[in-house]
């Protein structure tokens, strides 16, 4: 089962959203798998650094409450050039990664993506209903610390982003094999409303970062969370064994649950723009065209009346032969 658990402690300025993905990540490695490589389209690291982004954008996206996207994105100078995990409104995810080169089975952040100091972690908050000129917002940090250190986890990431970006205290547990992805977020509240990545709760709320004990105590006790209980522990036997001490009030949980946007109208577009002149040579010389989805690994197959339908007006199109294969 896939649920997300937000909850606050009652009289403190703390709030906690906890995240389990079982069924939907499952159905995206399947999706992704390939039997030229093991069963799998990733390497185990790469993998794992997928589903904690899986469970972090969802984490973010419950925290947000956003109409639109919630885009988490690694990239660098490693052998993994571009990880991507994509949340919208409805908690629904898709995550996808481009390597280029081959991932030691024991690599870590550094070693995937910020073999030289260049890699990057971008938030990117994208309007469900943009307004016309109006930008999606985004904040970038580099994958190391106030010391350029090297983060090697995306954990320790998105700490920092949130402590420098939105002046936050952010504790932040995630993990992931190829049956579960999860992850618990602790956060301080703001002192003046609810804070988000689009905004800075104030030069107030900077006063507070590092020096409120309740928010202290509470973090300390999600730091002692091990990967193997979150991966494995039912989330109210978690709950309760992490913050016995403390009152939780829980909100109705929410499903998450894997889906992709991908669809044949999208990547006729995308045909579209390439030009007639390029589709007509790749149809020559292949017989047809055949576009892969990176995120679900859909197969769109465009056959030369497709590929004609594409730069016909719509009064002309013959009936379609395609399809998702």
């Amino acid at each position: 089962m896939d649920e997300l658990h937000k909850f606050i402690f009652e009289g403190l300025p703390v709030r906690g959203t906890l995240v389990r993905l079982q069924s939907g990540w499952r159905e995206l490695l399947a999706r992704r798998s390939s039997p030229s490589d093991g069963g799998h389209a990733f390497p185990a690291p790469v993998r794992e650094l997928l589903g904690q982004m899986a469970a972090a954008g969802c984490l973010m996206q419950g925290n947000l409450k956003f109409n639109g996207a919630v885009v988490l994105q690694v990239y660098g100078d490693g052998p993994v050039k571009l990880a991507v995990a994509e949340t919208q409104a409805d908690l629904s995810f898709r995550v996808t990664a481009k390597v280029v080169g081959p991932v030691p089975a024991d690599a870590r952040l550094e070693a995937m993506l910020n073999v030289h100091g260049q890699g990057r972690c971008a938030i990117t908050l994208d309007p469900k209903d943009r307004q016309p000129g109006q930008q999606p917002y985004q904040g970038v940090v580099p994958l190391h610390g106030d010391r350029r250190e090297p983060l090697q986890q995306l954990s320790d990431v998105l700490e920092h982003y949130m402590l420098q970006s939105e002046q936050l205290d952010t504790r932040l547990v995630l993990a992931a094999n190829d049956d579960v992805a999860a992850g618990l977020l602790i956060q301080r509240l703001p002192m003046a409303g609810e804070g988000n990545l689009a905004g800075s709760s104030g030069a107030r709320d900077e006063d507070q970062i590092g020096r409120n004990e309740d928010y202290n105590r509470i973090a300390l006790l999600a730091g002692t969370l091990t990967a193997e209980e979150l991966l494995t522990l039912d989330s109210m036997v978690l709950l309760r064994r992490l913050f016995w001490e403390e009152t939780l009030r829980l909100f109705e949980p929410l499903t998450p649950r894997f889906a992709c946007t991908c669809s044949r109208e999208r990547v006729a577009g995308m045909l579209r723009g390439l030009g007639r002149e390029e589709i007509e040579g790749l149809i020559a010389e292949r017989g047809d065209a055949e576009v892969g989805c990176d995120f679900c690994g859909a197969q769109y197959r465009f056959d030369p009346i497709d590929a004609a339908r594409l730069f016909t007006p719509a009064r002309d199109h013959p009936p379609t032969s395609g399809g998702v294969q």
